[in-house]
């Protein structure tokens, strides 16, 4: 009898995330009939870059299919997570107290917008200046013909780096809310998490300074948006500490 409340959370578990791929594959099937405009609208920053006369090649035989629909499940899993995070909250909800729900709910909605935020950031704004960039860094007399499937990568690669640096937010209340950091110990930190957002800039994105500012900038707002936001709340917590006669 000791097991069966474990054996009913497995079993709870596996049919969210049977849910889960179920919800996944149907997007996915629908995508599968665009997979080769879902590329041309991500190559459309590569192509408007390149100089009179350049293309994109593919040097596999296979990868001029399978390319688009890599692309076709990507976008399924992105355009999934709302749902996802739905199951996740589903399944976890039951074992948390009413304040960790009132937390949780608008943590779920806002890093799932934060992230769109990102990759629509780097899409729009990092893509752009980084292409015109990097084509324009080719010496005189190489022609650049840039491999779709690596093409493919390097552009999922920035909108993975970018989606999570929008998160920081997040990261930040999920630190102050569990008591690993405060809110005063950030605000002292300030100087080192500037500095820390531009190394990350200078990491993960192309090398000009355009890009890693790009992303440098946005990470040290959000770390301030996230600081406002967990002030507040640590704001909140304490209220009734300095009313106990006012229930």
């Amino acid at each position: 009898m000791s097991d069966s409340p474990l054996l009913d959370h497995l079993l709870e578990l596996r049919s969210r995330l049977l849910r889960s791929l179920i919800a996944v594959l149907l997007v996915f099937a629908v995508l599968a009939f665009f997979a080769d405009e879902l590329y041309q609208l991500i190559a459309a920053p590569l192509l408007a870059s390149l100089p009179i006369g350049g293309t994109m090649i593919a040097t596999d035989v296979a990868t001029p299919f399978f390319t688009p629909f890599k692309l076709a499940l990507v976008v399924a899993i992105a355009l999934a997570i709302p749902f996802l995070l739905w199951q996740l909250w589903s399944f976890i909800a039951p074992g948390l107290y009413r304040k960790e729900k009132r937390l949780v709910v608008p943590l779920l909605v806002s890093s799932t917008l934060l992230f769109y935020g990102g990759v629509a950031f780097a899409y729009l704004a990092v893509l752009p200046l980084a292409l015109n960039f990097l084509a324009g860094a080719a010496p005189e007399g190489v022609t650049v013909a840039t491999d779709i499937a690596r093409y493919l990568d390097f552009v999922l690669a920035i909108f993975l780096a970018f989606g999570i640096a929008f998160e920081t937010p997040v990261a930040i209340i999920l630190l102050c809310w569990s008591g690993v950091t405060s809110v005063q110990s950030l605000r002292k930190k300030r100087p080192y998490v500037i500095v820390g957002a531009f190394v990350v800039g200078m990491i993960l994105t192309p090398p000009d300074v355009i890009s890693q500012t790009l992303l440098a900038i946005p990470m040290w707002l959000l770390f301030e948006l996230g600081l406002m936001i967990a002030g507040l709340y640590q704001g909140s917590e304490k209220k009734p500490e300095h009313q106990p006669g006012k229930q």
